[in-house]
């Protein structure tokens, strides 16, 4: 992803600081880590100036991370307990200063000709762990990474402070050796493996061989990746968590083991079921410690291990595992407390069993990782809340070492109570989280005041046990990075202080200098979007996607109750960050985020103007239902045009998904799994457009003309009946064609984006004057 690697504006003043990279010989004995992996990564990220500061690494002197800076006399020193926290330091620095701004989207590196004094004092985390990553972001962004690509993302975890990411690349080296000599065949490991886009939801044992085969060419590329990731990681001091066994085996070696004790799940979101093994099996030991093993030869030992055994998917309880089987989840994660159990379990029976599963998948590692820790996300506690009860919650839990087993608590922004509703798993260590993201969709939102608020709560309150950390945990990337800037300051004791001041000094590291107009702007731009913790329109009527647009259309969306955030406002902030353009118009970074602002506030017009189309056709208004046609079709295309400027398209994505491919045979399969993922997804449930996105190439060639074909079916059932069902079907056979159809997407780069965006704000007021 070149893109994310050279949009850079680099302006590199070597000081004549003096170089000193030195580290505490006898920590650097201790922990196989010293500075000189710090000082790769501010080299990398902040060029030869980097060379100037003077690194320390010095033993830590409490139970906090810390790092210190002191600039006296144009010297530049940074102190810290870690290679992280050097790095972390460093990047403090350098956003205090107005110098640097590190993102996704890009980067701004201006050294100082002269570093002015500075003293930051000992900077502690009140978390003991900052962590990273959630299982399905391997899915949703990485699928098509390469070394470089992880080399900055591991680069920006040091930058920001992160020392415990989830490391989930490279596995399936591991399962594949692991099937083989448990008697699988290459052609029932071929019918097995998912497609490279889906394979978090294979290994969390939702799905089985979906767009199948997985090219061994990808394995061996993510088993050669993943060792230089791992290496990258702990030569910086992080504690990456790695993958473990959860109990999930392919149908094939179910049906190879008629007498083993194997439960057939329900069939997840709409795909075919899939098959768990008992822990109390004596395979399941077997099979838990060989995986370890062959991970082990090929990526060494590590301390914290994953293992997911029921991610929206419920536990065998009764003997039959009937309840298991025949359990509905409800509408997906937009309300799953609503899911009902069809078979009756007995309390005691439950309680009995989720004590000796969760025994048996810790012992399952035990054996082969003596001084491992079990490592589990806890999404399934709030997802599941109707099964996973209090009382279910503690008898999971209850037979692991309270040293033996953490808890990711990930999804604070919408399931808040789990952590209290489980008393602080029981004296179990585990992190508080937020995952913000889903599905690397993109809306323009998330909730600052919130985040400061409630990081100073968590981190000051007596009743969470042993909290061990913070993380962020979002789905896919790229997109807000305001957020993760905010969270990670906060995670470091930083950003406490008022939110203007934070955003003035964000405003200063990003776009190079700022105004107090552009404050303002941006203070109503926060008020606007960010203020929305969690954007509840990606899930309506059982219907995903992003806003009405991107949703498989329907004669219902009348009754959508509308978008969190108050668009008002949010017009006003365009309007406000418009009329700065002329100051920072040469600021690449500036120019990206004005035109996030106004295509998600397009988006909204557009959406509005979906309603009023369908309203005006089925009261037989042909005239107005053709004129909010016509908005939402211009709209679209100049949306589409401007958002040729950000780093991500969809010209991109398949180009990524297509390079990757060493045959023209994987990379036809590559690219249908990449535009798969980002429309229809897959099964028979309600994932199509979980993964939707505002990218240039989506409005125009796929969410368009979707739209456009409902439409013109709505426009020709006038006020008489229609028949949604028979259109929906000929929809779905339209985006199955899509995606399949051998199609050459270019990226084309508006010449005058804030032009473009001046001309678009005109669009919107004409689509305003035609409602009225």
């Amino acid at each position: 992803m070149s893109a994310f690697l050279s949009r850079r504006e680099a302006l590199f003043q070597s000081a004549s600081l003096g170089l000193l990279a030195a580290a505490s010989p006898a920590l650097a004995a201790r922990t196989g880590v010293d500075a000189a992996s710090a000082r790769g990564v501010v080299t990398r990220l902040f060029g030869k100036g980097a060379e100037a500061l003077a690194l320390r690494l010095e033993p830590s002197t409490g139970s906090h991370p810390w790092y210190a800076v002191d600039s006296r006399g144009g010297k530049v020193s940074v102190r810290g307990d870690t290679p992280v926290a050097l790095a972390r330091g460093a990047y403090a620095w350098l956003r205090q200063t107005g110098a640097a701004h590190i993102s996704w989207e890009g980067d701004r590196v201006a050294w100082p000709a002269h570093a002015a004094d500075f003293a930051s004092g000992k900077v502690e985390s009140p978390f003991g762990h900052r962590a990273y990553l959630n299982t399905c972001t391997y899915g949703y962004t990485t699928p098509w990474w390469g070394w470089a690509r992880w080399t900055r993302e591991i680069d920006w975890m040091a930058a920001h402070g992160v020392d415990m990411p989830l490391a989930m690349e490279g596995q399936e080296h591991a399962w594949r050796a692991l099937w083989r000599e448990f008697g699988l065949s290459e052609a029932e490991l071929a019918d097995y493996f998912s497609g490279p886009a889906f394979t978090p939801w294979q290994r969390m044992g939702n799905i089985e061989g979906y767009r199948a085969p997985l090219p061994s060419a990808w394995i061996d590329k993510k088993k050669d990746l993943q060792v230089q990731i791992l290496e990258r990681m702990r030569s910086l001091g992080m504690t990456p968590i790695l993958p473990a066994f959860g109990g999930y085996v392919p149908k094939a070696f179910a049906q190879k083991h008629p007498e083993a004790k194997i439960y057939r799940m329900r069939p997840w979101e709409g795909f075919h079921e899939t098959y768990w093994l008992d822990p109390a099996d004596p395979l399941f030991a077997r099979i838990a410690s060989r995986f370890l093993a062959l991970y082990t030869q090929t990526y060494g030992a590590g301390t914290y291990y994953l293992a997911d055994s029921f991610n929206e998917m419920l536990p065998p309880i009764n003997p039959d595992g009937a309840d298991a089987r025949d359990a509905t989840y409800g509408d997906g994660t937009a309300n799953a407390a609503a899911a009902k159990i069809k078979v009756e379990i007995d309390p005691a029976l439950k309680a009995q069993r989720l004590a000796a599963y969760g025994k048996a998948i810790y012992d399952s590692i035990r054996q082969a990782r003596p001084d491992a820790v079990w490592v589990m996300q806890g999404w399934l506690f709030g997802a599941d809340q109707h099964f996973w009860d209090p009382a279910a919650i503690a008898a999971y839990l209850s037979l692991v070492p309270d040293d033996k087993l953490m808890v990711l608590d990930i999804g604070n922004d919408r399931y808040p109570d789990v952590w209290k509703n489980a008393k602080a798993f029981g004296g179990k260590p585990w992190i508080y989280g937020y995952v913000h993201n889903y599905g690397g969709s993109n809306p323009v939102y998330g909730d600052l005041d919130y985040y400061r608020r409630d990081l100073t709560a968590i981190a000051s309150n007596p009743n969470t046990g042993k909290l061990a950390g913070f993380g962020m945990f979002p789905e896919g990337l790229h997109s807000n990075s305001i957020v993760y800037e905010a969270a990670y300051d906060l995670a470091w004791g930083a950003g406490q202080g008022s939110l203007s001041a934070w955003l003035s000094t964000y405003a200063r590291s990003r776009y190079g200098h700022t105004a107090p107009q552009l404050d303002a702007a941006l203070g109503q731009l926060v008020q606007a979007a960010y203020t929305t913790r969690y954007w509840s329109p990606r899930w309506w009527k059982s219907k995903a996607g992003a806003y009405l647009f991107f949703k498989r259309p329907t004669a219902t969306i009348g009754e959508f109750p509308g978008h969190p955030g108050d668009r008002a406002q949010l017009d006003a902030a365009v309007r406000a960050l418009t009329a700065q353009a002329g100051a920072f118009a040469d600021q690449p970074l500036f120019v990206l985020d004005l035109v996030d602002a106004v295509r998600h506030l397009a988006s909204l017009e557009i959406d509005s103007q979906l309603q009023a189309a369908v309203a005006a056709y089925r009261a037989g208004d042909i005239s107005a239902g053709d004129r909010a046609r016509r908005q939402i079709g211009t709209l679209a295309l100049a949306i589409d045009a401007l958002l040729g400027v950000q780093p991500e398209t969809l010209a991109t994505w398949i180009d990524d998904a297509r390079a990757y491919g060493d045959t023209s045979a994987d990379a036809a399969a590559y690219v249908a799994n990449a535009k798969a993922q980002v429309t229809v997804w897959g099964g028979e449930g309600n994932l199509n457009d979980y993964a939707s996105k505002a990218w240039q190439g989506l409005y125009r060639d796929f969410y368009l003309p979707r739209w456009s074909r409902f439409l013109d079916a709505l426009k020709a059932a006038g006020t008489g009946p229609f028949d949604e069902a028979a259109v929906t079907r000929d929809g779905v056979a339209w985006e199955r064609a899509w995606v399949a159809a051998d199609v050459a997407y270019h990226r084309q780069r508006p010449a005058d984006p804030v032009g473009e965006v001046k001309a678009l704000i005109a669009h919107l007021d004409q689509a305003r004057k035609t409602n009225a």
